[in-house]
């Protein structure tokens, strides 16, 4: 008993199966990486608000100082 050998219209409808899968993969992948790009905005924010806040903690004493 001889196993078949795959035709070539097996081939190509495993490649068209591993195309469409291949098309959603890449699909999650673009969404990840748009909302994993709003959440390193949203943290660049906080950032720069965390720096406005050290130096605004360390320049009032210093200007209050002065008067």
């Amino acid at each position: 008993m001889a196993a078949q050998r795959p035709t070539v219209k097996d081939a190509l409808a495993e490649i068209g199966a591993h195309e469409r899968e291949c098309a959603i993969r890449y699909e999650n992948i673009e969404k990840r990486l748009e909302s994993g790009s709003k959440r390193f905005d949203k943290i660049e924010h906080l950032i720069y608000g965390i720096y406005i806040l050290v130096l605004g903690s360390v320049l009032v004493p210093i200007l209050l100082s002065m008067r």
